[in-house]
Order: structure tokens, then sequence, then C-alpha cells
């Protein structure tokens, strides 16, 4: 299987890889549209805002590559929020392949923002993204989330709900870090490349 990873100039792109080497996976970091359409399974990671991410997508001529992609994308952290419409962060439209509108989490008595640290997952819905991990807990960094849609098929809470994880056909997402979430996060990065994400 021919996994990449889009090199949208995160920091965590190293340790995505290394998620993938733990699963025998030996995912290529790539900057070129031709990688990507033939590839098997794509991975947009993020750190950052999504201004910085969306730029850099913008200087490799890769949002339109992205938007018409019809192999499996999953993106992660600013990746998935980019999946979106928008971003209230730095007021950025984003790949526009899911509806809605990411925004800056509220926080709240006794919640700091950024989120940042272990949170539970609860499902929304059976999908094969998500298969055996609802209940279980994932790492999370950031301080805006999208919000709670049709597309939403694992739900996180800081004061107020978010998606967690979001699918809509081939375009899947995870606001927090398999690659920093152990066995759950394992599980996530399994089931997306298991044939049964594609049934």
């Amino acid at each position: 299987m021919r996994v990449v990873i889009v090199d949208a100039g995160g920091a965590n792109t190293g340790s995505v890889r290394y998620a993938f080497e733990r699963l025998d996976i030996d995912a290529a970091l790539v900057t070129d549209a031709d990688s990507i359409r033939a590839a098997d399974r794509v991975i947009l990671p993020g750190v950052g805002t999504a201004a910085q991410v969306m730029a850099r997508l913008q200087q490799l001529d890769l949002v339109d590559v992205l938007r018409t992609l019809d192999r499996p994308l999953l993106g992660i952290c600013v990746g998935m929020q980019l999946l979106f419409d928008a971003s209230e962060e730095g007021e950025v439209a984003g790949l526009g392949l899911l509806p809605g509108r990411v925004s800056r989490l509220r926080g709240g008595p006794g919640l700091r923002v950024p989120h940042m640290g272990w949170s539970t997952l609860h499902a929304t819905r059976p999908d094969a993204l998500v298969e055996g991990v609802d209940g279980a807990q994932a790492y999370f960094v950031h301080s805006f989330a999208a919000p709670v849609t049709d597309d939403c098929v694992l739900v996180g809470d800081h004061g107020q709900a978010f998606a967690a994880a979001v699918r809509r056909g081939h375009i899947a997402g995870t606001q927090f870090h398999p690659e920093r979430s152990a066995a759950v996060g394992a599980r996530v990065l399994r089931n997306f490349l298991s044939p049964a994400f594609e049934a």
C-alpha cells in the first residue's frame, strides 16, 4: 500500500511517519501532485495555524489536487480543520470538502485554551474509521475546533462539544493526534488503512 504524507510544514510530520513505521508502512513525505494522486492513502498533517498550513498548500500548488482527490484522505489536527469550508483562525478559507466553520474553543472555569492533553472520545455512529475506540482517550493539542455535524463520527468535549473525528466518504479527519495517542491512535490509523474503510 502506497501511503503518502503531505509535507504541509508541520512539526509533527516526523512523528506521523514514525507512527506508520510502527505499522510496517513506509509512508513517503511528499510535496508534489503526482505522488499524491498515485497514492492509495493520503495523510494531511498540520501543526501551527490554519493560515500557515493553507499558505503552504497554496505555495506547493496542492489545493486543487486535494480538493479533487478521489483517494482516501486523512487530515490530522489543523489538517482536519482545513477539510472544512473555513476557519475563524486567521479568517482563512479551507479546502471546502466538508461543510462547516472551525471556531475558537471557548474554554470555561478551570478549562484552559489551548485544550492540551488526554480526553475521552464518544462515537456518534458506527464507522470503519473509529471502530474499537468509543470511550477511549486520545491526545489533543488545539485552540480551535470543528463543529459537531452529520459528518462527525467522534465527539470530544472541552467546555463544549466538538468534532474529534469526521468522515464523509473517502474524506476523514482527526482533531486529536493519532501519532501521540498510543494504542488508540494506532487503531485509528490501522482502521484508515484497512480495506473496510473503502467498503
